[in-house]
């Protein structure tokens, strides 16, 4: 089910899998385990502490996770991106009848994310949307409003760590059972941003569509081969 890298479980199986295994949780946070995450966390205590912990999940979401799985001996049976476990999630709930909530990014970015999930899965229940310019430490009425909508899993989009900062503090507090932080995404559903070809993407070249359309990403790509090498360094 994982495989461990520089004292991360990393889960091993399948998308599909994962949802299957998520629906038997109480409480679950999923993390998009990309390299530069996952190195961040090597050197700051709450994140690992956050990764590591026995509600988290980490997803190897990006090539070279899945490189570094291989270079331990115990490869991964698929790279799972974080949108498309994001995406599962939602036609999950709109088959079960359960809902969702979505925090973070700007005003007209999650106004137009939500919408267009909502054109998508017409079933689906949106409990409800927050941007992400609030205080995480005096933010009762959103806590309050995601407390009574009583969502199944709620999606928070604030870079990182602010996103797993807001999940860790109130995730014992609040309602629901999935708990995910999506980066990117919900520019992705808003239309802002599109996914790389599934061309690319079956070629694991989506981060450098990425960087073609966003170049100041360029400088996170130095994440990866200093990954690799404390992987093969510590394997």
């Amino acid at each position: 089910m994982s495989v461990s890298i520089l004292g991360y479980d990393i889960y091993s199986n399948t998308k599909s899998e994962l949802i299957k295994d998520i629906s038997h949780m109480d409480k679950v946070n999923i993390i998009s385990g990309n390299p530069e995450i996952l190195y961040n966390g090597l050197s700051n205590k709450f994140l690992f502490d956050n990764f590591t912990n026995e509600n988290s999940i980490i997803i190897p979401d990006g090539v070279g996770v899945v490189l570094a799985a291989k270079l331990v001996g115990t490869p991964v049976k698929e790279k799972v991106a974080g949108i498309e476990v994001m995406e599962e999630i939602i036609k999950k709930c709109e088959a079960e009848n359960k809902g969702i909530y979505l925090v973070g990014t700007k005003q007209e970015i999650i106004e137009a994310c939500a919408q267009n999930i909502q054109k998508k899965y017409p079933k689906l229940r949106i409990a409800g949307f927050h941007n992400g310019f609030f205080d995480l430490d005096n933010c009762n009425d959103l806590i309050e409003d995601i407390k009574e909508s009583k969502p199944y899993a709620i999606f928070v989009a604030m870079g990182s760590p602010r996103q797993e900062k807001f999940i860790v503090k109130y995730m014992n507090e609040l309602p629901c059972t999935v708990y995910m932080g999506v980066g990117g995404s919900f520019d992705i559903f808003a239309g802002v941003l599109n996914r790389a070809p599934r061309w690319m993407i079956k070629l694991g070249l989506e981060w450098l569509y990425r960087v073609i359309k966003e170049p100041f990403r360029i400088k996170r790509l130095g994440a990866i081969p200093v990954f690799l090498i404390k992987v093969m360094r510590n394997k």
